[in-house]
């Protein structure tokens, strides 16, 4: 099983979700903003990682977890990942995408255009991770529903 997190920029909220998903990060409570700010690949993507898959750890399902940043490619991108991964397993058994960027709010956008946009890495950080903080339950609930997602795969 493959579970890709993917968003515009593959740097935030999807970073922060895969983390979730593969049990780095709790869901059960906000962690601080040090440990979001320290997650290896939050806010630190480079021109060279987009369109690449980026693993980020293994779940108690046994699923791979990646982030994906898509920029604005995603009527491209999705369909040629989800068509890979159905030449190489026959279907679209045990594939899960989740979109993170119904989660982003203003001052994720804002520190992630100080960012990685104007280079303003530390100014805009801490503002990402803030606004990350602000939304951690939306994150969590969308974690969740991809795992519910999951088991009924498993269940059949």
């Amino acid at each position: 099983m493959i579970v890709i997190y993917h968003d515009f920029g593959g740097a935030h909220t999807s970073c922060v979700c895969a983390n979730i998903h593969a049990n780095i990060l709790p869901s059960d409570k906000v962690p601080n903003k040090e440990d979001i700010m320290n997650l290896p690949t939050f806010d630190k993507i480079t021109k060279e990682q987009y369109g690449h898959l980026l693993y980020i750890g293994t779940d108690e399902f046994g699923a791979k977890v990646y982030t994906l940043c898509r920029k604005q490619k995603q009527k491209f991108v999705l369909p040629a990942i989800s068509d890979m991964y159905v030449i190489f397993n026959g279907d679209m058994n045990g594939f899960f995408l989740a979109n993170t960027s119904p989660t982003v709010n203003n001052l994720m956008r804002l520190g992630g255009f100080s960012s990685r946009g104007l280079g303003l890495v530390s100014f805009g950080r801490p503002i990402a991770a803030k606004g990350i903080l602000k939304n951690y339950s939306e994150l969590v609930n969308l974690v969740q529903t991809t795992k519910d997602n999951m088991k009924k795969y498993i269940e059949t």
